[in-house]
C-alpha cells in the first residue's frame, strides 16, 4: 500500500497544496487586474480619439456654418433708361455695357441725402458688394420691362458689412482696431432700423466660381472640377486596376518577375502623393504635352496614385471567392476566361467596388500632387469640359486658407464641411455596398 505524500492531505489541502493554490489565485488576480487596466486604457484611447474628432468637427462647423448665410441690403433702385438704354433699342450688348453701379450709387444717395462729401460718398458706396451691379444687370437682362421703373431690390453687402451683421467684428472695439469705421456702422444701423438689412441663404456659395471678393466667392468651379477629375480617375484606374489584379491573381505564373511586380505595387501604395505629382509634371505635361491645370491631367495623376489601392483590394476580393466556384465553372465546360468573367468577378465585384470607392475618397482629399501640375491657378469660370482650366475642392480650400481677408475664414471652413460630407458619403457608400452584396461562404 502506497504511503501518502508528506504534507499533503487526502483532498490536497496540505501545507504545500495550500501554498500552490494561493500562488495561483494571486497570479489570477494580477492577470485580471492587468486585463482591466488594458481595457480601461483602450476605452480611454477610444474616448480621447472621439473627443478630438468632436472638437475638430465642432471647430469647423462653428467657424463655417455662417458662410451659408449672406448679408443683403434692400435699396429702392430706379432703373433709369438714360443710364441703362439711352437709345431705347433694348439691344443686349447695350444692356450688358450699361453702368449699373451708377444706379446703386443713386439709390444710396437717395437713402442718405445728407452724405455729400466725396470721401463719404465713396465710403457709403463701399458698403455694397462689387457684385451688386451684376445683380441689377441680370435682372434687366431677364426682364427688360424693368427699364423706367423703380423697384425695391435686395443686393449683396460687402464682406465687412457681412462680418458686422454676423457679429464677427466687435462693434465695441476702438475704431482704429476694427475694419469698419463708426460712420459705416451708423449707416448700417440706420438701414437695419428700417428693416433694410437681413441675412439670407447664400446661394452664390454653391453657384459662383472663385472670386477675390469673399462675399462673391463660391465653390461651383471647384465642385465641377472635382466631379470631372474624379470621374476620369475612376474611368482610368478601375478597369486597369481590376485587369491587373485579375492577371496577377489568376493567370500570371508565380516567378521572380511577378514577385517583383507585387512588391512594387505594395510599395507604390505607400509612396508620398507628391511623388505622383512630380511624375505627372515630368511625363504627362513636359513629355506628352497634356494641358496644365485641367481635369484631364489631374485625373491621370490621381489614377496613378489610386491604382495600387484598387489592385490590392481587387486581389483580396478575388482571393475571397472559394476555389470551388472556379472548379465548378471549369467542370461544366467553361474556359478559364469565362470562369473568371461569368462567375468569379461578379462575386468579387463588391470588394472591388469598395476598394475603388476608398481609393476615390483618398484622391478626393489630395492636394499635393495637384499643386505640382498647376491646379492651384485662380479659376473664376466654372469648367464645362475635361480640358477647361479648373481647380478642385482641396486646392480651393488651400487657396482660401492662405487669403488674408477675415471673410475667407468662414468660407474655408464651409468648404471643408462640404468636402467632409463628400468623403463621409463615399466611405458610407463603400460600407453599404459591401454589406449589401457581400456573400459569406
Amino acid at each position: 500500500m502506497n504511503s501518502p505524500v508528506a504534507g499533503v492531505g487526502p483532498a490536497g489541502q496540505g501545507a504545500s497544496g495550500q501554498r500552490v493554490i494561493d500562488h495561483v489565485n494571486a497570479s489570477l488576480k494580477r492577470r485580471y487586474a492587468a486585463e482591466r487596466r488594458f481595457r480601461a486604457m483602450g476605452m480611454a484611447a477610444v474616448a480621447l480619439g472621439l473627443l478630438l474628432v468632436v472638437v475638430l468637427f465642432a471647430d469647423i462647423v462653428g467657424k463655417g456654418y455662417t458662410a451659408f448665410q449672406q448679408t443683403y441690403i434692400q435699396l429702392s433702385i430706379a432703373f433709369d433708361p438714360d443710364v441703362i438704354d439711352p437709345e431705347g433699342k433694348r439691344d443686349p450688348d447695350a444692356l450688358q455695357a450699361a453702368d449699373y453701379a451708377k444706379l446703386v450709387r443713386a439709390a444710396l444717395k437717395a437713402q442718405f441725402p445728407e452724405v455729400t462729401e466725396r470721401q463719404d460718398v465713396r465710403a457709403l458706396s463701399a458698403i455694397m458688394s462689387p457684385g451688386a451691379p451684376q445683380q441689377l444687370q441680370h435682372l434687366v437682362e431677364a426682364d427688360p420691362g424693368l427699364i423706367g421703373q423703380t423697384r425695391s431690390v435686395w443686393l449683396i453687402g460687402n464682406d465687412d458689412v457681412d462680418m458686422v451683421t454676423k457679429g464677427q467684428i466687435d462693434r465695441n472695439a476702438a475704431e482704429g482696431e476694427r475694419r469698419v469705421d463708426d460712420r459705416t456702422l451708423a449707416w448700417l444701423d440706420a438701414l437695419a432700423a428700417k428693416g433694410q438689412v437681413r441675412l439670407g441663404f447664400n446661394t452664390g456659395f454653391f453657384t459662383n466660381g472663385d472670386s477675390r471678393e469673399p462675399e462673391l466667392a463660391g465653390i461651383a468651379g471647384a465642385l465641377a472640377g472635382t466631379f470631372y477629375t474624379l470621374l476620369l480617375t475612376l474611368v482610368f484606374a478601375f478597369p486597369i486596376g481590376v485587369g491587373a489584379a485579375l492577371y496577377l491573381e489568376e493567370f500570371a505564373a508565380k516567378n521572380r518577375l511577378t514577385d517583383f511586380i507585387e512588391v512594387n505595387i505594395n510599395n507604390l501604395a505607400a509612396v508620398p502623393s507628391i511623388v505622383f505629382g512630380l511624375l505627372g509634371l515630368a511625363v504627362f505635361i513636359n513629355l506628352f504635352g497634356v494641358p496644365r491645370s485641367t481635369p484631364l491631367i489631374g485625373a491621370l495623376v490621381l489614377a496613378l496614385m489610386t491604382l495600387p489601392t484598387i489592385i490590392i483590394a481587387s486581389r483580396a476580393a478575388l482571393k475571397s471567392v472559394p476555389p470551388s466556384i472556379r472548379e465548378a465553372a471549369l467542370g461544366v465546360g467553361a474556359s478559364p476566361l469565362q470562369a473568371q468573367f461569368h462567375h468569379v468577378i461578379p462575386l468579387a465585384m463588391p470588394g472591388m467596388l469598395t476598394g475603388a470607392i476608398l481609393g476615390m475618397a483618398r484622391a478626393l482629399g489630395e492636394t499635393a500632387p495637384l499643386l505640382m501640375i498647376g491646379m492651384i491657378a485662380f479659376i473664376v469660370d466654372v469648367p464645362h469640359g475635361i480640358t477647361d482650366p479648373a481647380t478642385v475642392l482641396p486646392v480651393q480650400i488651400y487657396l482660401w486658407a492662405d487669403s488674408p481677408e477675415m471673410a475667407f475664414v468662414e468660407r474655408t471652413s464651409a468648404a471643408i464641411m462640404v468636402l467632409l460630407a463628400f468623403l463621409i458619403t463615399m466611405n458610407l457608400t463603400a460600407v453599404l455596398l459591401r454589406r449589401r452584396f457581400e456573400r459569406r461562404w
